[in-house]
Order: C-alpha cells, then sequence, then structure tokens
C-alpha cells in the first residue's frame, strides 16, 4: 500500500486490527488445528497410490500437484495464512517437488513421469498481467506522490454541487472512476478520508452518513470491474483468455473498457438510487472541503501527460498494435528517467497482491504444463455438462466464497477449473456466448461479493469508520451483488452471442 496517500492511517489501522485478531491466543489454537487438517489431508494425496484417482496416465508428478492444488484450496478457504504467503508456498511446493530442479532423490522422471521446467514455474511471477499490475501500481503512485489523485478529486466532485443526494452520486462516480486505475483499497482510503469533514457536519440521528460511509466499498467494489487492472480477478481472466498456449482469445484492454465500463457506471447509478432509499438524507445540503493540493512542477506535468497517453495507448491497443503489457512498462521507463519514481516508491508497490496472482498463475501453469488437465478432459465428461449450469454455478461459487476469502483467492482456483471444463466442452458454449462468458463472469462475480465487513478491503475500512452496522452492510451488499451478477452475466451473455467478445 502506498504510504504517502491520504488515508493510508485507515489502511494501517485495519491490518494491525487484522493481526491482532490471528495472534490472539484462541485464534492461534484454531489456526494449528486447521493448519494440521490441511497437511493431513495433503499428505494423504501426496501418497495415495495413482491409481486411488481414477485417472488412467496419472504420473506422480501429477498426484503431487493435485496434492498442491487442494493444499492451496483449503489454504486459501480457511485463510490460515496470508494468500500472498500461500502462493509463495504454491511456488516453493512446485519448484521442489514437480520441476527440474526440484530434490534429486524425489524427482527422478524415470520415477515420478515428465517434470515441470524450473525456469516456466518462475516466469509465472514475470507474467506480462504481472506487469500490466506493476504499471498500474506505478501510475498510482506517481499521482500521489504529485497529488494529482486530490486535485482530480477536486475538480471532479465540484460539479457535483452541495446537494447531499448529488454529493452522494459524486462519490460513487468518483470513487468508481479512481477504483479502475488505482487499488481498491487505496481508492477507498482515500476518499473516506475526504469524507471525515462531512460526517461531522451531518446529524447523528440521521441516515446520510451510512449512506456516504457505504458510497466508498460499493463504487470501488464495483468500479475495480471496469479495466483488466481494476481488480486482480479481472486480469487472471485476461491471463487464461489470452494465453497464447490456450484460448488465445486476444481481448484487449480497450475491448474490456467498451462493455464493462457502461456496464459500471448502470451499476453505479443503481447503487446510488438504493443508497439514497435505504439510507435517506435528513440534511439536504453539505458543504464539501477537500485537503491537499497537487504540486505545480515539471514532474507533475510529466505525470499528467503521461497518464493520459498510457490510458490512450491502453484504449487503442487494437490500432497502436501494442500490446497493454508492453504500454504498462511505459509511465515506468518515463517516471524512472524522470526521477519522479526512485527505489523508495518500488517498496510501495503492493508486492502481496503480485505474489498472490503469481501463485495463481503457477497453478495453472502446473495443470496445463503437466499434461493434468488434458488427462482431465479426457477422463471427465465435460462435454455432457449443461452450459447454463456452468455458467450459473460458478458464478454462485465464485460470488459464495469471494463473500469470505479473497476475491483474487477465488478467482486464482477458479480460472484454471473453469478453462479446462470450457475447453473440454468446445462448441457447446456457443448458446450462452463462449468461454469469455464465463470467465468474464467469475470476475464480475467476486466483485460483487460485498455483504461483510471481512469480504474486501475496502468494506473492513468503511466498518472501521463505526458509522456501518454489519446488517446495513448485508442489506445494500446482497442487494448490488445480485443486481450486478445479473446485469453483469446479461450483458456477457448478449455480447457472447453477438460475437463482440
Amino acid at each position: 500500500m502506498f504510504k504517502s496517500f491520504q488515508g493510508y492511517h485507515l489502511v494501517d489501522a485495519y491490518r494491525k486490527l487484522r493481526y491482532e485478531r490471528r495472534k490472539h491466543p484462541k485464534n492461534i489454537f484454531k489456526t494449528l488445528l486447521k493448519a494440521c487438517f490441511v497437511v493431513m489431508v495433503t499428505l494423504v494425496l501426496w501418497n495415495l497410490p495413482v491409481t486411488a484417482f481414477g485417472i488412467d496416465g496419472l504420473t506422480i508428478v501429477q498426484q503431487r500437484i493435485i496434492a498442491i492444488f487442494v493444499f492451496a484450496t483449503l489454504m486459501w478457504i480457511l485463510h490460515i495464512i496470508s494468500s500472498w504467503a500461500t502462493s509463495v508456498a504454491i511456488i516453493g511446493l512446485m519448484l521442489l517437488f514437480t520441476s527440474t530442479s526440484g530434490i534429486a532423490p524425489m524427482c527422478n522422471p524415470e520415477e515420478v513421469g515428465e517434470l515441470l521446467p524450473y525456469k516456466g514455474i518462475m516466469a509465472c511471477f514475470a507474467d506480462p498481467v504481472i506487469m500490466l499490475f506493476i504499471g498500474g501500481f506505478i501510475l498510482a503512485i506517481a499521482a500521489t506522490k504529485t497529488g494529482l489523485d486530490a486535485q482530480l478529486a477536486k475538480v471532479l466532485l465540484k460539479p457535483f454541487g452541495k446537494k447531499s443526494d448529488n454529493v452522494l452520486l459524486g462519490f460513487l462516480l468518483i470513487t468508481g472512476l479512481f477504483s479502475m486505475f488505482v487499488s481498491n483499497t487505496a481508492t477507498a482510503a482515500m476518499m473516506l478520508t475526504f469524507l471525515t469533514p462531512v460526517f461531522k457536519q451531518l446529524p447523528p440521528e440521521g441516515k446520510g452518513r451510512i449512506a456516504l460511509a457505504m458510497s466508498i466499498p460499493v463504487a470501488a467494489n464495483l468500479g475495480g470491474m471496469g479495466t483488466p487492472i481494476g481488480t486482480p480477478p479481472n486480469a487472471i481472466a485476461i491471463k487464461y483468455l489470452n494465453d497464447p498456449e490456450g484460448l488465445n482469445l486476444n481481448v484487449g484492454f480497450g475491448e474490456w473498457m467498451m462493455f464493462m465500463v457502461p456496464l459500471v457506471a448502470v451499476l453505479l447509478f443503481i447503487g446510488w438510487m438504493m443508497l439514497r432509499w435505504m439510507f435517506p438524507f435528513k440534511q439536504k445540503n453539505i458543504e464539501l472541503v477537500i485537503e491537499g493540493n497537487m504540486k505545480k512542477n515539471i514532474q507533475t506535468y510529466i505525470v499528467i501527460v503521461t497518464f493520459i497517453v498510457t490510458v490512450a495507448l491502453w484504449i487503442c491497443e487494437k490500432w497502436t498494435g501494442i500490446n497493454s503489457y508492453t504500454v504498462a512498462l511505459i509511465p515506468f521507463m518515463i517516471f524512472t528517467l524522470a526521477g519522479i519514481i526512485d527505489k523508495h516508491d518500488l517498496e510501495e508497490i503492493n508486492w502481496s497482491v503480485i505474489w498472490m496472482v503469481a501463485g495463481g498463475f503457477a497453478l495453472g501453469y502446473g495443470l496445463n504444463q503437466s499434461g493434468l488437465a488434458a488427462l482431465a478432459i479426457k477422463s471427465v465428461p465435460f462435454g455432457e455438462f449443461s452450459p447454463i449450469i456452468i455458467l450459473v454455478l460458478s458464478g454462485i461459487i465464485c460470488y459464495l466464497l469471494s463473500n469470505f476469502i479473497s476475491n483474487s483467492a477465488t478467482a486464482a482456483l477458479l480460472m484454471p477449473i473453469l478453462t479446462l471444463v470450457c475447453t473440454a466442452m468446445g462448441d457447446k458454449l456457443s448458446p450462452i456466448g463462449g468461454t469469455p462468458t464465463v470467465l468474464i463472469g467469475i470476475a464480475i462475480a467476486a466483485s460483487s461479493a460485498m455483504i461483510l465487513p471481512v469480504s474486501t478491503p475496502p468494506n473492513a475500512l468503511a466498518f472501521s469508520t463505526d458509522l456501518v452496522e454489519q446488517k446495513d452492510m448485508v442489506r445494500i451488499g446482497i442487494i448490488m451483488g445480485i443486481v450486478s451478477m445479473l446485469l453483469g452475466y446479461s450483458l456477457l451473455y448478449i455480447m457472447g452471442i453477438m460475437n463482440v467478445i
């Protein structure tokens, strides 16, 4: 997280609270029990006879990948350690026990089957999608250092005036816009900081303060859908959709925005209507004061121009021929050459998210490179499955899991499995728009999950203001989640059958 942006204290307090809860004696004992359970299940799967899995031609390497996959699933769902730490463990276990650089006595290819190239596993951390994320983080850090973020908030919120309902709409739209390019957590913390003086103006007996506090996580969660870098599930979906050795569908940055930004706009408007109805303002006007000024120097203007050029190149990817991954490195290059970003700023990149995503990619790499995915396609009659059932079940499972565990972890688990299922089903998915409908649907379902304080960091930050009760979050979260999934999946279906994606 970026220590220089307004609102970092909220993120820091949230982290400390989570750490204290995890280290509480009662929770430590529960965590140990969970860890023992996961280790036991993993060891059983690791040491079972190969024939016990009922998959013809299964090798020991492939069996180990199954065990590692189950290990990752349980660790992420039970949240025994941080999600990113689980991802590091995935990569480490695969390198040690399934790769050409593994422990020699345990990695004899004549005994365990074909091994994975160790360079391929390590390359998951330098996947082009990871570069896309880093580019997004660099843009956000530069905007924060120059005060561009606060200035943008001032300028963009000014047209909404002083009327309470309009200010609420302004915060929804601006938060949604920011979260398309800046981390949802950073966006939520910054916007909640801007709202602090507003909360003091509103009468405590009214519900307007709840509406404003809840507008931030709702907009941050939904706004993240708008671009491939808005939230990790989007980037994971892009990874599998565009994999040259897999689906190779070549979904561009601009294409993603073409159908997702209008969806986000509609959802934010619906969110505004729902918040006004559920938590009406008692005070009709609000005096909005946002502190913080943009630095007026050459570096700021470099950031502004670079930001505009980068977004333009992302949108025009099909015409320029420069893919979004390469474009993401342009601001990195310019800002380092101009001295805007230094080595200390690199420490502010959210490396935990990058490790989280890389671990998910490693799982997918292991499934495909080991031949396990091909074996599963032959062994399981995916072609007989109903496409509607696959679409509905995958969305519901993703939504439910994402409300309780990291949406990145949920996407990392489901994407490789669904890629395998969709590949096996082939043309049978055509009536629902094909594979993109299923995989992008997972990204939508993951971002739609927001019913609890633990569902997403923006929810937790809003809850930490003590203005929002859990029942309020559940009410608006369920309504917006259902509306988001219904509209999102309907849009994907229509665009799929029209062959737009």
